[in-house]
């Protein structure tokens, strides 16, 4: 690039530069990131790195078509802020600010609009993409290339990386008015999630704070409101499902409520701690410095060096699935009897639509499915093969007809990976859009651990 700033050249203009960049290189190539919404260790291979980072410019809007155009490599935090003083959001925002849009629609994106708008790749209309050989073209649903826009959606930078996207907005207005209602049931936390989807309300998610402790969180914009909760600082988010029936946040403060505390996992660095909060100061309480810590943890093993020293044994389990809504209450029995950690996050996500499948990531079974995350570490005494407790996760996902997403570690033979993935499908898109290789596998990059993806 030079001494051009990004934002002097136009959207062709950096296209070009990069397209340029990857043909001069040779070998097989992997995206380079100074940050990753990953979690997943990933090895080099020695590929050569492709620097996207000046692809991160919001290019234009339509509130009233319902559109923004934005480069891929652009943080939601930025398209949030861009987007909003013009009277809409994207229609579905991952809840880390630092994740980019690219990313998400090469992953998997979800959040509280799911249930009605499904995942981010969903909202998509085009997608401009930069091909491992360094072609570009541009994908719709309708266009000669609408194979690669289905199957652009968890391919992970194995087909392309995305330059530009025209991605689906909600108009918005100025407040969230959150009501949480609790349960004891499994069965009727999940029958009243149903029928809040099928209602009027704009936003739908839970916790799962134990055995008996379900809580639904159900949001609609208003103009405002009596108050204005602050959860950026002292007040912690999820702790407010158990005390509060009610609640009114600033759209903007709505759609970061996870990040302040990366949902609940800021309790792993003591930042839930009033005092250690105070410490930190507002700017750093958010998930970019909680994954700059994860990442400095991961490279010097503090805290498995630590579980070693007890005599214990460890292994991170960091998941979401999607489930069928009939088989919910049946996953989530699951999870907290051989699992066991809690809180899990809930979100509902539209099924599949007719003529927009997407063959890599299908959700053919159910018109809604239960998203289950759960992010933690599970420590005992008991020894156990590597990847016990993930491999149980993937088997039940998949004897219950779910399917889960590869931004963590996965440990799927080829065969089960095969037949969850649509590796057939895959398999023709590698051959017109990649036939030398020159990006890996699905399977090595997400299973194998080979290389570094969008997110």
């Amino acid at each position: 690039m030079g001494a051009t700033t990004p934002d002097a050249l136009t959207h062709a203009e950096r296209a070009a530069q990069a397209a340029a960049q990857l043909r001069s290189s040779a070998g097989q190539v992997a995206l380079h990131k100074r940050t990753s919404n990953l979690f997943r260790d990933r090895e080099d291979h020695g590929r050569q790195r492709l620097d996207l980072s000046a692809m991160c410019q919001v290019i234009g809007t339509d509130p009233r078509e319902g559109w923004v155009d934005v480069e891929g490599m652009t943080r939601y935090e930025d398209l949030v802020a861009w987007t909003l003083p013009h009277g809409v959001m994207p229609a579905v925002v991952p809840q880390l600010k630092t994740i980019t849009i690219g990313g998400a629609a090469a992953g998997v994106g979800i959040e509280a609009t799911s249930f009605r708008q499904g995942l981010v790749h969903d909202t998509l209309r085009e997608i401009e993409v930069l091909l491992p050989g360094g072609d570009i073209v541009v994908c719709t649903p309708e266009n000669e290339h609408s194979d690669l826009f289905f199957g652009f959606p968890n391919s992970y930078g194995t087909l392309g990386y995305a330059l530009r996207l025209r991605a689906g907005t909600l108009p918005t207005r100025p407040m969230v008015h959150v009501q949480h209602h609790r349960y004891g049931a499994a069965p009727d936390f999940f029958a009243a999630l149903a029928g809040e989807c099928a209602g009027d309300a704009d936003f739908v998610d839970g916790v799962v704070f134990g055995p008996g402790e379900h809580v639904l969180s159900v949001g609609r914009f208003v103009d405002e409101g009596p108050w204005r909760s602050d959860y950026t600082f002292e007040n912690i988010y999820y702790r407010s499902l158990l005390t509060r029936d009610e609640d009114y946040l600033s759209t903007h403060d709505y759609i970061w409520r996870w990040d302040t505390d990366w949902f609940w996992c800021s309790k792993n660095f003591g930042a839930q701690h009033p005092l250690v909060r105070r410490l930190m100061g507002r700017q750093r309480l958010n998930s970019r410095t909680y994954t700059r810590w994860m990442r400095w943890n991961a490279r010097w093993q503090l805290t498995q060096r630590l579980t070693r020293w007890r005599g214990d044994w460890r292994e991170t389990v960091i998941q979401d699935v999607d489930i069928p809504l009939s088989n919910a209450a049946e996953f989530l029995e699951f999870m907290l009897r051989e699992i066991r950690i809690t809180p899990i996050w809930i979100c509902p996500i539209r099924g599949e639509v007719p003529g927009r499948l997407f063959p890599l990531y299908r959700l053919p079974r159910s018109p809604l499915y239960i998203n289950f995350g759960f992010w933690d570490v599970i420590e005992t005494p008991d020894r156990f093969e590597p990847g016990h407790f993930n491999r149980l996760v993937e088997q039940e996902v998949m004897r219950l007809g779910g399917i889960k997403s590869l931004y963590s570690d996965s440990f799927f033979t080829r065969q089960e990976f095969a037949q969850a993935y649509g590796i057939a499908q895959y398999q023709r898109l590698k051959e017109r859009y990649d036939p030398e290789g020159r990006a890996p596998q699905l399977y090595e990059k997400c299973v194998q651990r080979g290389g570094s993806a969008g997110g």
